[in-house]
C-alpha cells in the first residue's frame, strides 16, 4: 500500500511537470523528465537552468524514489541520465572494460575500497556538499574511506534470509537453510560472488573477510554441492522480487530493504538475521576520477544527501538513511503521510540497533590474490 501511495504522488508530480512544458525520455528502464522551467525549492542547489548540463548516475535497481530525479531536474536544469547495474562486481567489470561515462556511482563499502586502491575515484569537494554535515558520525571515517575523501553515504542495511512462512515448517534461524537438501528447488542464491561465498563462509563459521585459500575453497565447495544437489532454483539479483512475491520460491538470501518492499506484496514473507551473524553494509555516492560532469555530480550528491530526499527515499525503497535527522524523523514522517503509525518491528529491520550490528561483519576489501581466487572460483561455478 505504501508504494502505491508513493507512486500516486510521483504520477501527480509528473503530470504537473508535463503541464509546465517538460519533455519525457526513457533511459535504462527508468522514466525521467527533463524540466525547462525554473524555480522549486526542492534541491536548492543554486544552479541556473542552462538547459545543456547533465549528470550520469549509475546505481542499483529499485533504489531511488524516481520523483527525486524529476525534482532535481526541474530545480537545476541538469538532465539526469540514470542507469542501473545489478551488483558491485558487474559495476567493476563495466568500469574495467571502459566505454561507460558515469559521473556518480553508488558502490558498496568493500568495492569503494578497491576503487580507491586502483585510483578510480575522485576526491570530493565537500564545500560543494554542505549536506554532508547531516550524515551521522557513525557513517563517517569507516574502513572503506577512513579519511572521508571520496564518499557520501547513501544507505545502509543488513543481509539476511527471506522465507515464505507458508512454504516451510517452523522458523528459519540459520544460514544452513541456504544449503539444505530438504528445500531442494525452492532456494534462491544471490548472483554475486562476494555475497554467495560470504554466506557459505558465515555458515561454516569463518569470517567473511578471510583471505585463507582453504577457507574460501571450502565455502566455494559448499555452494557447488548445494547447486549440484538441486537446492538452488536459481541464482538471482532483481529477479528475486517477482519470485518471492509470487510464492515461486520458499527461501532466499537478500537485503533487508528489499525484503520490506517484497513484504508489501506478500505478507507471508519473513526476514531473519541468522544466528551465525551476517553482513552489514554501507552504500555510498562517489565521483569517478574521469567524470565529465564534476560540478553537476557534486550538486546531485548534495541534493540526495538532504534530509527531505533521505526521508522520501527511506519511504520508497525501505533502506535506512545515514542522515541522522531523517533516520530519527522517519516514524513521525510515515504517520503523517499515511495516517497510521509505522510498525516499529519493520523499522527495526530497516534500521537495526547497534546491538544487532555488533553481531554483524562489514565486508572489507580483500587482498588482490584473494580477489583473483574469488573471480576464478565464480567462473568455475559457471553462474552468469
Amino acid at each position: 500500500m505504501k508504494k502505491i501511495v508513493a507512486l500516486t504522488l510521483a504520477c501527480l508530480m509528473a503530470a504537473s511537470l508535463f503541464l509546465t512544458g517538460c519533455s519525457v525520455r526513457q533511459n535504462g528502464g527508468n522514466m525521467q523528465y527533463t524540466g525547462n522551467n525554473s524555480g522549486s525549492n526542492a534541491g536548492d542547489t543554486g544552479s541556473s537552468n542552462s538547459g545543456d548540463r547533465e549528470v550520469n548516475v549509475c546505481s542499483w535497481g529499485e533504489y531511488i524514489d524516481e520523483s527525486l530525479i524529476d525534482e532535481f531536474e526541474a530545480a537545476t536544469g541538469i538532465t539526469v541520465n540514470y542507469v542501473t547495474v545489478e551488483s558491485n562486481e558487474a559495476l567493476y567489470s563495466q568500469l574495467q572494460q571502459g566505454g561507460v561515462n558515469y559521473d556518480v556511482i553508488v558502490p558498496s563499502d568493500y568495492m569503494i575500497s578497491q576503487l580507491i586502491e586502483e585510483d578510480m575515484l575522485a576526491e570530493l569537494d565537500y564545500d560543494k556538499i554542505p549536506n554532508f554535515s547531516l550524515i551521522g558520525d557513525q557513517f563517517k571515517n569507516l574502513s572503506y574511506d577512513p579519511e572521508n575523501k571520496y564518499t557520501v553515504p547513501y544507505t545502509w542495511g543488513t543481509l539476511g534470509i527471506i522465507y515464505n512462512s507458508t512454504m516451510v515448517d517452523g522458523e528459519i534461524t540459520s544460514w544452513d537453510a541456504m544449503f539444505d537438501p530438504q528445500y531442494a528447488g525452492n532456494v534462491l542464491m544471490i548472483r554475486n560472488s562476494r555475497d554467495a561465498f560470504g554466506i557459505a563462509l558465515m555458515d561454516l563459521g569463518y569470517s567473511v573477510n578471510t583471505a585463507d585459500e582453504a577457507e574460501i575453497r571450502e565455502a566455494y565447495q559448499r555452494v557447488v554441492d548445494a547447486n549440484e544437489n538441486g537446492v538452488y532454483q536459481a541464482f538471482v539479483m532483481d529477479e528475486i522480487f517477482q519470485l518471492m512475491e509470487n510464492g515461486n520460491a520458499a527461501i532466499s538470501a537478500y537485503y533487508a530493504g528489499d525484503y520490506l518492499s517484497m513484504l508489501e506484496n506478500n505478507p507471508d514473507l519473513r526476514y531473519v538475521i541468522p544466528e551465525e551473524g551476517t553482513n552489514w553494509f554501507v552504500d555510498a555516492m562517489c565521483i569517478l576520477k574521469d567524470a565529465d560532469n564534476v560540478d553537476e555530480a557534486h550538486e546531485w550528491i548534495n541534493f540526495i544527501a538532504s534530509t527531505e530526499a533521505n526521508l522520501r527515499n527511506m519511504d520508497y525503497i525501505w533502506y535506512a538513511s545515514p542522515n541522522t535527522t531523517a533516520l530519527e524523523e522517519y516514524p513521525a514522517y510515515y504517520e503523517e503521510l499515511y495516517g497510521e503509525p509505522l510498525d516499529m518491528e519493520l523499522y527495526e529491520i530497516m534500521a537495526p540497533s547497534q546491538d544487532v550490528l555488533d553481531k554483524c561483519e562489514a565486508y572489507l576489501v580483500l587482498p588482490s590474490d584473494a580477489r583473483t581466487l574469488y573471480n576464478d572460483l565464480w567462473t568455475q561455478l559457471g553462474i552468469v
